[in-house]
């Protein structure tokens, strides 16, 4: 069958022709070809075990927010169902939701039920950090029981946030009693963080002793809050009291410092982690958060020195939020791993057809794995670049690439691809 006639019955058959029976192909070259595609099975399998892990912490984090809002509305009905449902999945968060949940059951008038979820907590997670704030509230609860019950203090909090301003503008040094009270007491969420947005405005000694015992071990909650409040102020002093978090705490609190570097836009220290962690996946925070910040030079000697290829991976994932094209282009060129290869490939693809585009016909055109360029012809695709697609088509002689880049035009909506799709009809 000839290559026109391959191209000929692509076209009017939809494009899904199957390859022509009878090829040979050498065996040792077949043995290689099916343990490569073996290979590329396992990395994708392992990615989807990753991704699959990953969604299932997004998903908790998510439901935990989500049931954060519902509390700080007063909407207690709903954040005690939200919270019930991150408890059961049993996550890295389950205590917190249960703290909360028991907090919600106090505000329904639901006391014994609030009692039951604080011995729960107690009975299923004894070391945790929401412990301290659970006794505090247990204190509360047994205090109510028999008495009239107060459902809504929303009212009290929004006059305690006026006067934690006003103490904020005119007598910050008065005000740290108070948010002292406010942190280690039952108040809202709401309350609670504000207090810590004030704290972290202060340059004291005692806010800042205080700030920092939130910030190492606090409740886990007020403790993230408190790392991205040190982050949005980012002094030179509290960039320092992040470093001193981080290098006392464990891989989540770790992330969180890391995303505090970025917003305090302290590259230096985002740098050193992504140099020095043994942790390979902290590493590949810090990278993602060098990508953010533009930091392509460290991008690129981290790239040179970075031996595992997840973290490698991460980098080429960094460079393209970045915006690097041409180191893109010269590691989609010059890398030798063909799986990190065919990344860099795809991240130009994503990126604006005038910036790579003629790169990429380069890489196609060039003495390229087929699966290299399988991976330009998908780049092409995503960026709509027909153009540039029509010229490989034209001057393609394999029968299957060929087809493959018909394919792909078929079913763009562009002049360039129309046009060719009638010139190869009227062949």
């Amino acid at each position: 069958m000839t290559v026109s006639r391959i191209v000929r019955v692509a076209v009017l058959a939809a494009l899904m022709a199957t390859p022509a029976s009878g090829q040979a192909f050498d065996a040792s070259a077949g043995e290689q070809a099916r343990a490569q595609a073996a290979a590329e099975r396992d990395r994708e399998r392992a990615d989807r075990d990753r991704e699959r892990s990953a969604r299932e912490v997004d998903r908790e984090r998510r439901d935990y927010e989500r049931a954060l809002d519902a509390l700080e509305d007063a909407e207690w009905t709903q954040a005690l169902a939200r919270f019930q449902a991150v408890a059961e999945q049993a996550g890295a968060r389950a205590d917190g939701a249960i703290y909360w949940k028991a907090y919600a059951l106090d505000r329904l008038g639901r006391q014994a039920d609030a009692l039951t979820a604080i011995a729960d907590l107690a009975r299923r997670f004894p070391k945790s950090r929401w412990i301290g704030d659970a006794r505090a509230l247990e204190v509360q609860v047994r205090a109510r029981v028999g008495q009239p019950v107060v459902v809504d203090a929303s009212g009290d909090d929004e006059i305690k946030l006026l006067a934690l301003n006003a103490l904020q503008n005119s007598a910050p040094e008065q005000a740290l009693p108070l948010l002292r009270q406010v942190l280690q007491g039952t108040q809202s969420l709401k309350l609670k963080e504000r207090a810590l947005f004030v704290l972290a405005q202060s340059d004291s000694p005692e806010a800042r002793r205080l700030m920092s015992e939130i910030a190492r071990q606090g409740n886990p909650d007020l403790q993230r809050k408190a790392i991205d409040y040190l982050g949005v102020h980012g002094s030179s002093e509290n960039r320092a009291l992040l470093a001193e978090v981080y290098g006392a705490a464990d891989d989540d609190v770790k992330r969180r410092v890391l995303r505090a570097y970025m917003v305090a836009g302290d590259r230096a220290r985002v740098l050193a982690a992504a140099t020095g962690e043994s942790n390979a996946a902290l590493r590949s925070e810090a990278v993602r958060q060098l990508g953010v910040m533009g930091a392509h030079d460290e991008l690129w000697q981290l790239y040179g020195k970075e031996r595992d290829a997840e973290v490698k991976r991460d980098i080429l994932q960094a460079m393209f939020v970045g915006g690097d094209a041409p180191r893109l282009i010269q590691l989609a060129k010059t890398e030798t791993d063909p799986a990190l290869r065919r990344t860099a490939v795809r991240n130009l693809g994503l990126m604006r057809a005038s910036a790579t585009g003629s790169a990429l016909v380069e890489i196609y055109t060039s003495n390229a794995p087929s699966e290299v360029k399988a991976a330009v012809v998908q780049g092409l695709f995503v960026q709509n670049n027909a153009e540039a697609l029509v010229g490989l088509a034209r001057k393609e002689t394999d029968p299957a690439r060929k087809k493959d880049l018909v394919q792909k035009l078929s079913v763009m909506k562009s002049k360039a691809a129309v046009d060719y799709m009638l010139e190869l009809l009227g062949k």
